[in-house]
């Protein structure tokens, strides 16, 4: 089958699944709204986050929803501004754990031999590093040297996340390696970069797709526990950095829960979208699942 063609089936199968699965769809809800306040923070934030304008300790009312916090700043406009750190750190930590988990696991696999074996041997030792450790390591080596930016912590979020989904990636690759539309490829001269990118890839779509959701979940969940114990810019507006001035200022014994509960929220609420999008494509690339899925259904309705 031309893989254009078996890229589009694929495509439109997802669609319609993904149509039909309410886990795929309210995730899918969550975050347009959460990208949607990224994208523009500033019509949510009704003032400046940083600013220390206000009375300090303030309950919600009508101008200040959730509060000021301990330094008479606005919880909400924190809230809101924060939002578009962690989207970014989850999207972009995704896409570049996933290209390192294809490149890696895809060329392992279709090269074989010494290439394969080397990269494999990469793959496991990253695997089994303590990855935590390792990353309060490196973040804290980086807030030594002065060097604990945003993209630092992007930069140690995907050396230390995209091991696991390059194993599934190869696992995945070494079954379609011999598959005849990809034997006839071969025997066409196509080189081995137009095998691997126009015939094998497509075909691994959900797979790949489902890579990113759950790379893109650990980013969300590492990077707000990072900046929670300190070791990245709490200054930056995130809702990481607002846990931690939250925790550093004693919010829940100065009687102000919203300060720190509503980034905690927000967190598992990003968290929770990319959760359901992983499980949906998980169902998608699986159809062992979803024969699963269909019979407990069945089962429920008699």
């Amino acid at each position: 089958m031309n893989p254009l063609a078996l890229l589009r089936r694929s495509a439109s199968s997802t669609w319609a699944f993904l149509r039909r699965d309410r886990k795929a769809l309210a995730g899918s809800i969550i975050l347009l709204v959460l990208f949607i306040i990224a994208a523009f923070p500033t019509w949510f934030s009704p003032d400046n986050p940083s600013a220390e304008i206000y009375s300090p300790g303030l309950g919600p009312s009508s101008a200040h929803l959730l509060g000021t916090t301990s330094l008479g700043q606005d919880v909400f406009s924190q809230l809101m501004s924060g939002t578009r750190q962690s989207v970014l750190i989850a999207l972009l930590v995704g896409f570049f754990s996933t290209v390192a988990s294809v490149v890696i696991g895809v060329t392992a696999a279709y090269f074989g031999g010494i290439v394969d074996d080397l990269l494999s041997l990469f793959t496991d030792v990253v695997l089994v590093i303590p990855t935590f450790p390792l990353i309060i390591v490196i973040a804290g080596y980086l807030q030594g040297t002065g060097g604990a930016s945003f993209w630092a912590l992007v930069f140690v979020l995907t050396i230390t996340g995209w091991s696991y989904g390059a194993r599934q990636l190869r696992v995945q690759a070494l079954s379609l390696r011999n598959r005849d539309y990809l034997l006839a490829a071969r025997a066409r001269g196509e080189s081995a970069w137009y095998v691997i990118g126009v015939e094998m890839l497509p075909p691994m779509t959900s797979l790949i797709v489902a890579n990113f959701l759950s790379s893109a979940l650990y980013a969300v969940l590492t990077a707000a526990g990072l900046l929670f114990v300190g070791l990245g810019n709490v200054n930056s507006q995130s809702w990481g950095a607002m846990l931690y001035w939250a925790q550093n200022n004693e919010a829940l014994n100065a009687g102000l829960p919203l300060w720190a509960l509503t980034p905690g929220i927000m967190i598992a609420l990003l968290g929770t979208a990319f959760a359901l999008l992983n499980y949906a494509f998980d169902e998608v690339s699986n159809p062992a699942l979803r024969s699963t899925r269909r019979r407990s259904r069945k089962q429920a309705l008699a």
